[in-house]
């Protein structure tokens, strides 16, 4: 298993080929943790980096890990205490933004059983997908959930998320009608979770869930100027898939 807590300064790519090509980078800092153990901060360091279930899932459960398996137990999956190891956002200063949320969910033997990705787009909506990646680490999944404007709820994603060890290297991409109009990468370098790596994270990235968010924004009106046309968005369907 993966230790944790860890730090993970990364770059966030994203690039669009249809209906017209565009590619953005971020840079930006994420936690792998362990949900039953968030990392425990000095009391004056905590606004820099804080948990809380009310950001995932339903945003009803006692505890990030309470909802993760009640939306498993939903699937007929039972983790039986297994571990999970959790990369995400975490709320800094009051503000959180997790465009993708990943938990890799372990049997209590340690054996690999299946991923979550948690999505969510910047309406203030959230979906889960239940993934079961095959031998060569690859999961797909119908796409079920609204996220960006210029994408109708459509496709099909495939996912190649191996867990996070001394290097983070994520890849999704949307597949529609033999193509590949967009793709997301997350690249980084796995650093300790101490005191002086979180300080210096916050210094060079201030508000980095606010900035996130608002980075989508923007390049969003830029999409918008260059012509391209809204999808109009459905009616979100609490429904959260397995695959």
């Amino acid at each position: 298993m993966t230790r944790t807590p860890a730090l993970y300064p990364c770059t966030v790519a994203h690039i669009r080929t249809a209906p017209t090509r565009y590619a953005l980078r971020h840079r930006t800092y994420m936690w792998l943790t362990d949900p039953d153990h968030p990392p425990r901060l000095p009391f004056p360091l905590g606004p820099l980096a804080r948990f809380d279930p009310r950001d995932h899932f339903d945003g009803e459960q006692p505890s990030i890990r309470a909802g993760l398996d009640r939306f498993l137990a939903a699937h007929g999956v039972d983790l039986c205490g297994g571990p999970v190891v959790m990369l995400a956002h975490a709320r800094v200063l009051g503000h959180v933004f997790n465009p993708l949320t990943l938990y890799w969910c372990h049997d209590p033997d340690g054996a690999p059983r299946c991923v979550v990705a948690e999505v969510h787009n910047t309406y203030g909506e959230r979906h889960c997908y239940l993934l079961r990646p095959d031998g060569t680490g690859i999961a797909r999944t119908e796409k079920e959930f609204y996220v960006s404007p210029f994408f109708p709820v459509d496709g099909e994603y495939r996912m190649r998320l191996p867990v996070p060890d001394s290097r983070l290297a994520l890849t999704v991409r949307l597949e529609r009608d033999g193509t590949r109009p967009f793709t997301a990468t997350v690249r980084g370098t796995r650093r300790p979770a101490t005191v002086g790596a979180l300080l210096r994270q916050a210094l060079r990235h201030p508000w980095s869930t606010a900035a996130v968010s608002a980075a989508i924004r923007i390049h969003g009106i830029r999409l918008c100027l260059r012509g391209l046309p809204v999808q109009p968005r459905p009616r979100h369907r609490t429904k959260e898939s397995a695959t």
